[in-house]
């Protein structure tokens, strides 16, 4: 059986990655993919601590980080695309107002 500790340290560095990846980078698009990544590792922490400690509210908790996920993308898609049609612009740098 693998350790717990494995599972945090690769919690760790994909959330260091995606961290990274959130501070470093311009397209909008890495960003959201960034923003996943660290999502996803808060769900490796949350699911590898569950089964440690015998209990399925991390797991529960899991399935909620999941939907809250889906969601981020789904408007961040919409309003990444309304950014396009307008200005077709692509990094952040590019982005100086949010009206409409």
């Amino acid at each position: 059986m693998i350790e717990l500790r494995w599972y945090i340290w690769l919690s760790l560095i994909v959330f260091t990655i995606g961290m990274l990846g959130f501070l470093t980078r311009r397209n909008l698009i890495i960003i959201f993919m960034s923003v996943e990544l660290m999502l996803n590792a808060v769900n490796i922490n949350l699911v590898a601590m569950s089964h440690y400690m015998q209990d399925m509210r991390g797991q529960m908790l899991t399935l909620f980080v999941i939907a809250v996920a889906a969601a981020e993308a789904a408007i961040g898609l919409a309003i990444l695309i309304a950014l396009f049609r307008t200005k077709a612009a692509g990094h952040v740098d590019e982005v100086t107002e949010l009206r409409g």
